[in-house]
């Protein structure tokens, strides 16, 4: 299983919309877009689980430096949590 980092996602992206651009590339196990808690508003950036490494390799590869809104993605292996 691959966690993958969005970053520079467009404010207006929802979780739905993050999984749907992914599940081109292959299957979603889960997709958030992480929300302030303040504001409650997108930070620009979220997380997309994929069960299959390679399909995840794929989408890495193909979603990485592409515009969306004007912004371009930054999208690759997301590193562990700092404990």
């Amino acid at each position: 299983m691959t966690n993958i980092y969005v970053g520079n996602l467009p404010y207006s992206v929802n979780d739905a919309e993050l999984q749907q651009m992914f599940s081109e590339h292959g299957a979603v196990k889960s997709a958030k877009v992480v929300m302030d808690r303040e504001t409650g508003r997108s930070r620009g950036f979220g997380f997309v689980e994929m069960s299959n490494d390679d399909e995840a390799q794929a989408a890495i590869a193909a979603m990485n430096g592409q515009d969306m809104d004007g912004r371009k993605l930054v999208v690759n292996v997301a590193k562990p949590k700092a404990r």
